[in-house]
């Protein structure tokens, strides 16, 4: 694992987590999008999850022009494993998430943290979706009906939870799923009796015309697609945050 020697003296209030897998083509401009956030409290933490291409060489330079922003690379283990791996590294009180293929509109992070806020009995916030690209694509199989299909706004979208660093941690980060992680966080944030809201304003931006997204692997061959393009074996998936 690998990061940038540059650090910032100031806690941040918001530890954005962004993971990546050969999508050097995308990145930065998620990485902008965070850079003209309004709100400026926060950290970047980039995971790079064993990508092949020249990723590294297109965010370190972002990476060394701003403190807040660091760069870790591992070998390949899945989106949710990676998001663990930045959960752990979080310092600010509260994290978030971003999708390398996304990106956030510049009132993303202010709306969400204004809105924790001045209701702190909310464990979690999620939603707020912008959907940029074809109709046809803005749906994906139902993980509780199988040959179904759900549009993406009844989803979750884990990419926009956002939530104290403390929950993350207390639920020990994301079951390491090669599909509907998001909904598997969900439920066991219910089970604890957690108080959860939906953001009305589509601040994150969605793309669904991307290369390889987890959904339409998924849907072309279910859990060994996802686990074939990750380069997994099949008895990899089930292990939890503290295992990782």
């Amino acid at each position: 694992m690998k990061t940038n020697i540059s650090t910032n003296n100031d806690s941040p209030l918001i530890s954005i987590i962004l993971c990546t897998y050969n999508r050097a083509h995308l990145v930065t401009r998620a990485m902008a999008s965070v850079l003209t956030q309004s709100y400026r409290n926060w950290e970047l933490i980039i995971i790079d999850d064993g990508s092949a291409d020249d990723t590294g060489q297109v965010v370190m330079p972002v990476v060394k022009s701003d403190p807040r922003i660091t760069y870790f690379y591992h070998a390949n283990t899945g989106l949710p494993r990676s998001r663990n791996i930045g959960i752990t590294l979080a310092s600010g009180e509260y994290t978030t998430f971003l999708d390398s293929d996304d990106e956030y509109r510049e009132n993303h992070l202010a709306i969400r943290i204004e809105a924790m806020e001045h209701k702190p009995s909310l464990a979690l916030l999620y939603g707020g979706i912008e959907y940029v690209g074809p109709v046809e694509k803005q749906y994906a199989p139902d993980a509780q009906r199988p040959g179904k299909k759900i549009h993406l706004s009844k989803c979750y979208a884990s990419a926009t939870f956002f939530a104290r660093t403390s929950v993350f941690k207390k639920l020990k980060g994301f079951c390491n799923l090669p599909f509907a992680e998001d909904l598997d966080f969900i439920r066991r944030a219910h089970k604890k009796g957690l108080k959860i809201a939906k953001v009305k304003e589509p601040t994150y931006r969605y793309y669904v015309d991307a290369d390889n997204r987890l959904c339409d692997l998924y849907e072309r061959g279910g859990d060994k697609a996802i686990l074939e393009f990750r380069g997994h074996r099949a008895g990899l998936h089930y292990e939890l945050f503290g295992d990782a």
